[in-house]
């Protein structure tokens, strides 16, 4: 029986349909038992479906940098 972390595990594979069947199976016989997963599925999807037909836009250079910043602190602290 998969769990709600098996299910994240494997959620971008499940949605571009890069599974075998059997797993695949699996996971939509969890979404069918499980409201909380389904909602993240089901969002998930549409969400990829909105902006899919939307052009890029640059991230401007000073939340850039601040972003970039913030990763490496994360980083860091990890390695703590």
């Amino acid at each position: 029986m998969l769990t709600c972390k098996d299910f994240l595990n494997e959620l971008s594979d499940y949605l571009d349909e890069n599974l075998d069947a059997e797993l695949r199976a699996k996971l939509e016989r969890h979404i069918t038992e499980c409201p909380n997963c389904w909602v993240i599925a089901d969002t998930t999807r549409k969400t990829i479906k909105i902006y899919q037909g939307m052009e890029p836009h640059p991230i401007p250079s000073d939340v850039e940098s601040r972003l970039m910043d913030a990763l490496e602190r994360k980083i860091a602290a990890r390695h703590k």
